[in-house]
């Protein structure tokens, strides 16, 4: 991964307000191995790059975590409830939570798809439809921001949206993509070989 890009990426995330909020916040609650992952960080670079204003397009904030300590759902709807309290309107509605340890016990009935069970956060990021949505931030203790990004950053910061070649191509690809550019009409995709 491009350090260049790395730091580029950090710099987008510090100058936009709200997902700097959402970062000081969860970091606040000492979740176990949690990233702000997916959506609202790539989201943002493409406004930087385009010139949007930060937030724009944003729907959610998908904030990953992971306790393998109770795979039951009440654990998971424990720290659900105290992210949600953690926060005011709009992003009470507006943060998802998810523990990754969990993720195999619901995704096959759910998105039709076998999924293995993972054993952290950042190895969830390599099973994301496609590489530009494998990336996740993190504001550790220090005030300083960490990247995990396992296909780089290239195709984020190219605005360049292909399938993650290693996985089945999801269900739900054309109506990603779909959304994505009816949001961001610059975005170059990369159909399936």
């Amino acid at each position: 991964m491009s350090d260049a890009l790395s730091l580029k990426l950090i710099e987008i995330v510090r100058a936009d307000p709200a997902l700097m909020h959402v970062l000081r916040t969860v970091r606040g609650l000492g979740l176990p191995d949690w990233r702000l992952v997916s959506g609202a960080v790539y989201q943002a670079v493409w406004n930087a790059k385009t010139g949007r204003p930060a937030g724009y397009g944003i729907k959610d904030y998908d904030l990953a975590y992971f306790d393998g300590a109770d795979l039951s759902y009440e654990a998971e709807d424990v720290v659900i409830k105290q992210v949600a309290a953690a926060f005011d309107e709009p992003f009470r509605s507006q943060v998802e939570v998810r523990n990754q340890a969990r993720v195999h016990l619901w995704f096959q009935n759910r998105f039709g798809e076998p999924y293995a069970p993972l054993h952290a956060t950042d190895e969830a990021l390599g099973q994301f439809v496609a590489p530009t949505f494998a990336v996740g931030v993190r504001l550790e203790a220090d005030d300083t921001i960490t990247v995990a990004a396992p296909f780089g950053l290239e195709d984020v910061f190219a605005m360049v949206v292909r399938p993650n070649p290693n996985r089945p191509l999801a269900k739900g690809w054309v109506k990603t993509i779909e959304n994505a550019r009816g949001r961001w009409p610059e975005l170059a995709v990369v159909e399936a070989a």
